[in-house]
């Protein structure tokens, strides 16, 4: 997810959906009177009579806007305010309500973010220009935000990690802190583990890790241990001497060596052959390493960070995973969430990626008709954020930019479990050979092109799968 240092910041849009506001109010007459004036002005609203019922609502489905009043059932509507701004991490924008109209609660509401302050009885025509006038806010600081963001992230080399839901959020405060650990101290950071889906956006976690520590000027290398070759990944990893073996005609420094004092990332750490993952450990643990071909022993100073998609947890258990270095590497530990949890960033990045596609190849500008907004935000995004990205490109590319309407996207919702990708047409309709290659395109299309992973979600080997793609002149 880099930006091209020449282009011009993409601009974020933030779609016009209709807005959620969540009444948190035990007056029944009153609640219904504002949610039916909220109905006719085009808002979607939710009762909640009580506390409990008000947090359970916000988890299930995070409002746009919550009207908040004071005086409640079973607790003050101060108290839930401060559980949002602290428990929750949320800076949904809220109007509080209160039949008291006391001057101290006003304060108190305000000093926690409140938006706004009414005294009932309240006006409805009134409330609803609140609304309105506060969502409108909301909006436009949503805007100045990403764009100060985006200018930070240009100073960052061009790491992207855009996002507003509370995980998000919370990802971007474990950063700060685990980089704080690099400036405070001159010992080796503790090492990190990201967990996640495939396409969520581990690596990027991982540079700006590199970008925010005080490692930032010092090298970065990323290793995938899925696609290192696996007779060659210990002289990759851990270099070789001279005529260690065959064809080492010259000595080679590994991978590991060459991150020197900077990071070392290594990807998909969950595919390292065993007899490889105790000889990372002994590295971990004694802070040096030998290369192949000779007992000389090196210092390591890198700071090592790993990432996996699988569960490793589960892995161990199964014996397909050392537990000594899966507890040695998830010192700490950082989970990006799937994109199909993240609500509102799902247009966020949606029309990120689809204005920098537009502005890269000088297109006319993006725009979602509501329909296709609709289906952004239905779909399941199996491939996460990268599936995401990559299929947008396409679409903006063959649509010449423009308005993008639900028809061009044929996107239909869908399971989680399902497969990124359905066959067109029916499989009694193929032939062995057209099914066989179908398979083998789905497969590289959901892994990126990375041979090792298509042929391990196929269950077959790497030269089975490089040999059927020779033959299908893929």
């Amino acid at each position: 997810m880099k930006q091209e240092s020449d282009a011009p910041l993409p601009s974020v849009k933030i779609p016009v959906l209709e807005k959620q506001v969540l009444i948190v109010e035990d007056e029944q007459v009153f609640a219904r009177a504002v949610q039916k004036r909220l109905s006719r002005a085009g808002f979607k609203s939710r009762i909640a009579e009580n506390l409990r019922t008000a947090d359970e609502q916000f988890r299930n489905l995070p409002p746009d806007l919550i009207l908040l009043d004071m005086r409640l059932p079973d607790g003050s509507g101060l108290d839930f305010l401060t559980d949002l701004r602290t428990k929750q991490n949320s800076n949904v924008a809220v109007i509080v309500m209160s039949a008291y109209g006391e001057l101290e609660d006003a304060v108190s509401a305000m000093k926690l973010g409140a938006s706004d302050y009414l005294k009932k009885p309240i006006d409805l025509d009134e409330l609803l220009l609140n609304v309105e006038k506060v969502l409108n806010n909301s909006e436009l600081t949503r805007k100045l935000t990403y764009s100060t963001k985006r200018e930070q992230h240009a100073a960052e080399g061009g790491i992207e990690f855009l996002g507003e839901t509370g995980e998000i959020n919370n990802i971007r405060k474990q950063i700060e802190q685990i980089c704080r650990l690099t400036k405070t101290s001159d010992t080796v950071p503790p090492t990190v583990m990201i967990l996640g889906e495939t396409g969520t956006g581990k690596d990027v976690v991982a540079r700006l890790l590199h970008a925010h520590s005080s490692r930032r000027e010092k090298p970065f290398v990323h290793v995938d241990c899925a696609s290192l070759p696996k007779d060659l990944i210990e002289a990759e990893l851990f270099g070789h001497e001279k005529g260690a073996f065959t064809n080492a005609h010259v000595a080679r420094t590994g991978l590991i060596e060459a991150a020197e004092d900077g990071v070392l990332f290594l990807d998909e750490i969950g595919e390292l052959p065993q007899e490889l993952q105790s000889k990372l450990l002994a590295v971990l643990e004694r802070r040096t390493l030998r290369r192949v071909g000779t007992t000389q022993e090196r210092p390591v100073a890198a700071w090592f960070i790993a990432a996996t998609n699988r569960n490793i947890e589960e892995l161990t258990k199964q014996g397909q995973f050392r537990s000594d270095l899966f507890y040695r590497l998830n010192v700490l530990n950082i989970t990006m969430p799937p994109l199909r949890d993240r609500g509102g960033d799902i247009m966020i990045l949606a029309s990120y990626f689809a204005g920098q596609t537009a502005r890269r190849y000088g297109l006319n500008n993006v725009k979602f008709t509501k329909d296709a907004e609709q289906s952004i935000v239905n779909y399941s995004w199996p491939g996460n954020v990268r599936e995401m990205k990559h299929y947008l490109e396409r679409i903006v590319l063959l649509n010449n930019g423009g308005e993008i309407n639900s028809n061009m996207l044929s996107l239909s919702p869908r399971s989680t479990d399902d497969s990124d990708y359905q066959p067109a047409g029916k499989f009694e309709d193929l032939t062995l050979d057209s099914a066989e290659l179908m398979l083998i395109k789905q497969a590289l299309d959901r892994t990126n092109g990375n041979v090792s992973k298509a042929a391990r979600e196929l269950g077959v080997s790497r030269m089975a799968l490089r040999y059927r793609m020779k033959k299908y002149n893929l």
